[in-house]
């Protein structure tokens, strides 16, 4: 199964909460509060937020963070690759020479061009786009349909 780490995933949560009050400064235990994440969770995610320039930190009494940037200017495959380091979907697909049978794989080049399609949709999503409530998932599906290309040799009803 793909997926991201619980920490991405509730990453995304305060990036979002942050978002909802962009000119606000939040402190980390009103972000842990309001999320309903353990403080310890949120520092450890402000941190690695902080280190990837999505969120700025203020120190002393009136301290926090908010959003370096608008949510509409910070990717979602900036905050994934904040927690999880670079894309990829196989070690090969991420850098040349990760593999000991790189030179004899035959599918190196489909992982690679798979990896490209994820990074992509990733990147095509903003912070914003995440805050959006969701479209109908029959929409969803329909458009995955329609969008999907048709296999050499089927039969089409046009």
């Amino acid at each position: 199964m793909l997926r991201v780490s619980r920490l991405t995933d509730y990453a995304t949560v305060v990036m979002a909460f942050i978002a909802t009050h962009p000119d606000h400064v939040h402190s980390a235990v009103q972000i842990a509060e309001e999320t309903r994440l353990e403080l310890p969770t949120v520092s450890k995610l402000l941190k690695a937020l902080g280190h990837a320039t999505l969120v700025e930190s203020f120190r002393g009494a009136n301290g926090g963070y908010r959003l370096a940037r608008p949510a509409t200017e910070i990717s979602l495959a900036e905050i994934v690759e904040a927690l999880e380091g670079p894309l990829g979907m196989t070690e090969c697909s991420i850098a040349e020479g990760q593999c000991d049978r790189e030179a004899q794989c035959g599918v190196r080049g489909s992982w690679q061009q798979i990896n490209h399609v994820l990074d992509d949709a990733l990147r095509a999503v903003s912070l914003a786009d995440m805050m959006k409530p969701p479209p109908k998932k029959r929409r969803i599906a329909m458009q995955m349909i329609e969008s999907a290309p048709i296999p050499a040799g089927a039969a089409t009803t046009e």
